[in-house]
């Protein structure tokens, strides 16, 4: 009976036990209030977009609208042929020459239509010394085009097909542009037509120093779309299927795309374009003055409370900015009330004018602002339009171009005339051929074509023509002057 007893009270004790420990388990280690799944959400709500589609930008209405806008430009540069005509030939040879052929040079990049009756805007290194221009559009038709002007120094060209009621793309005004903004790279890499990259804007005005020419002006819009070989000339396009920029140059040092991409912004472009339809010559406006950004070491040694604007180095003696009353070691802080804190943005506001265009120019003297009314002024220091040159007829019968900075290179000249057109006359008659390069005349430096026209006419007796052909080969020409 003790047995059972003491079995019951084990049996009781246990079962007690039993009940005390399976209630401190559920009350301290079954919590069913754990966020095990909430974390989870946290998480996920914490490192990706919402689903709200509404705050991604919807890029489909852009790329449609600017991709039949955007073309594919095939260059052909023909082979031709060349003869050496040495000078001592002249007096001592035999008097024959041997022709020879040049190769045939091919390139393609893109251009875009702005208007409907076939003006296209497209990079100056795109068509540069090309023969034979031809324009595929989206639809595969295809058109020769005709070269209407070209600004090496902006690298722009505007060429002309013959067709009517084509898609165009609008211009914007790329100062609107914000940094982050979403945009579109429209165009023909490795010929892939109608190939459209996304991207956002990286930066402004940004100066690569990619453009060799002189009077170069760069302040690029910075992308990260995707832009390679064959892109060049194409559209860069806002979400509203807008036209901000060319797109024009690559960051890389592979010669494809590395994560930088750089466009000529829409508001140089449509400045451009307007003065080659319109004066068939760009109209380049100055301010005459030395410029240079603002950075810490110039503002310690002027004495500068802030470090901003640009620098005046020097005002050019009876220029746009010294007849306006600036001065040597001004800053110029603000344009028509639109901020400047690098060269490449002054450059930018001031190629938007024409000379005689009147601009209020803001600098800081003294660390006190002042504005300043100035009246633009061109090349030549005064505010007339700069007209085109005709390319005349009445040089021994031939047309000239500009030689390409490229070729300058390549050829290691400094300066010359390029013979596009010949016909009868003396250069014919004396064995020029066309593409000859004139360097010197008289030995005389050749610039431009009035440097030639201006020689030719104050010579006496005979002339010596020396220059150099696209494939290296220096030649010497010698005749008599009955240029009138």
């Amino acid at each position: 009976m003790k047995n059972l007893k003491t079995g019951l009270f084990t049996l009781l004790v246990a079962l007690v036990g039993g009940f005390v420990a399976l209630w401190a388990y559920t009350r301290y280690f079954d919590d069913p209030k754990v966020l095990t799944v909430q974390q989870e959400q946290s998480m996920r709500y914490a490192s990706l977009p919402t689903t709200n589609g509404s705050e991604l930008p919807d890029l489909t209405f852009a790329a449609e609208n600017s991709v039949h806008a955007v073309v594919h430009i095939k260059v052909t540069q023909k082979g031709g042929s060349y003869s050496s005509n040495n000078i001592f030939d002249y007096f001592f040879g035999d008097g024959s020459s041997r022709s020879q052929q040049m190769p045939i040079r091919q390139g393609a990049g893109s251009g875009v239509i702005i208007s409907p009756d076939g003006y296209i805007v497209t990079n100056n290194h795109v068509i540069d010394d090309a023969d034979e221009i031809s324009v595929v559009l989206n639809d595969k038709r295809e058109f020769k085009a005709k070269l209407i002007g070209a600004d090496p120094s902006t690298d722009v060209a505007l060429i002309k097909i013959e067709a009517s009621n084509l898609v165009t793309l609008k211009f914007s005004n790329s100062d609107n542009l914000k940094l982050g903004e979403w945009v579109l790279a429209v165009g023909n890499p490795f010929n892939l037509t109608s190939t459209v990259t996304a991207g956002i804007v990286s930066a402004k005005s940004r100066d690569i120093g990619i453009n060799p020419d002189q009077m170069r002006i760069e302040s690029f819009i910075q992308t990260d779309a995707a832009v390679n070989p064959g892109n060049s000339g194409g559209a860069l396009v806002n979400t509203h299927g807008e036209l901000v920029g060319i797109n024009t140059a690559i960051a890389s040092q592979t010669g494809s795309y590395s994560g930088y991409s750089f466009a000529i912004p829409s508001n140089i472009v449509q400045k451009v374009v307007a003065d080659l339809k319109q004066y068939g010559d760009v109209q380049r406006a100055l301010l005459n003055v030395n410029i240079g950004d603002v950075n810490a070491d110039v503002a310690k040694k002027y004495n500068l409370d802030k470090i901003e604007g640009v620098f005046i180095g020097r005002v050019i003696p009876g220029g746009a900015a010294e007849i306006a009353g600036i001065k040597d070691n001004d800053v110029i802080i603000s344009v028509d009330n639109v901020n400047v804190n690098s060269t490449a943005e002054l450059q930018e506001q001031i190629s938007k004018h024409r000379p005689g265009d009147k601009v209020v120019v803001e600098i800081k003297r003294d660390n006190k602002k002042k504005q300043f009314n100035v009246t633009l002024r061109n090349k030549h220091g005064d505010t007339d339009i700069v007209k085109g040159d005709s390319n005349p007829d009445n040089i021994f019968g031939a047309k000239f171009d500009a030689v390409s900075d490229r070729d300058k290179e390549e050829l290691g000249i400094r300066y010359g005339v390029k013979i596009s057109e010949l016909g009868s006359g003396k250069f014919k008659d004396a064995g020029i051929k066309k593409g000859f390069i004139i360097t010197q005349v008289n030995k005389t430096a050749v610039s431009e074509v009035e440097d030639l026209k201006r020689i030719i006419k104050n010579s006496r007796g005979g002339i010596l023509v020396e220059g150099i052909y696209p494939n290296g080969e220096v030649a010497y020409y010698v005749f008599g002057n009955d240029f009138k």
